[in-house]
Order: C-alpha cells, then sequence, then structure tokens
C-alpha cells in the first residue's frame, strides 16, 4: 500500500475532540468528529445532543463555513473550538 491511500484510509479513524461554543448561551459542547464530516453533520450532532442550530452559522477562525465543506477542508483540527453564532439576516438580536 502506498502512503497516499494510507493516509486516505487514515482519515476515516482519525477521530478529533472538538469544542463547539455557543456565545448566546455561554456554553461549550464537546464533540468528537472525524475529518472526513461536514459542517451539515456537525449540526445533526447537535440536535442528538437538543440543540437547536436553526438560523445560525458555524465560524471557525473569523470565516463562516459552508454546510458541504468537511471538517479536513476548513483545516479544523484536534482541540479547536467552533463558534455557532445567529444569522445577521434571521432579525434575532441579543439583549
Amino acid at each position: 500500500m502506498n502512503m497516499d491511500k494510507l493516509r486516505r484510509l487514515s482519515l476515516y479513524w482519525v477521530k478529533y475532540d472538538i469544542l463547539v461554543h455557543l456565545p448566546e448561551d455561554c456554553q461549550m459542547l464537546p464533540l468528537t468528529i472525524k475529518p472526513t464530516e461536514t459542517i451539515k453533520d456537525l449540526r445533526v450532532h447537535l440536535v442528538k445532543q437538543g440543540i437547536s442550530s436553526w438560523k445560525k452559522h458555524f465560524s471557525y477562525n473569523g470565516r463562516q463555513l459552508g454546510e458541504y465543506e468537511t471538517i479536513k477542508d476548513v483545516n479544523i483540527r484536534n482541540g479547536s473550538v467552533i463558534l455557532l453564532l445567529p444569522d445577521r439576516r434571521s432579525g434575532c438580536h441579543s439583549v
């Protein structure tokens, strides 16, 4: 097996422990994810924990993340913190 194939296969076994920060609720939620998962998959993980991400977007390093980008695509690593922020266009305002 060549090294490139081993690297690709390892993406299915590797898991990262990350935190999702919900500033509105002053919460930090731990998640375990794979590099091959998408941002949309993160939403599913949160829903399973009873957290709604409706009308919110994920942000990492000051950049809004696209639903179908993978964890690997956006360079998220073990120990990273991702923000879950309200969409500006949703009309939600903090008090």
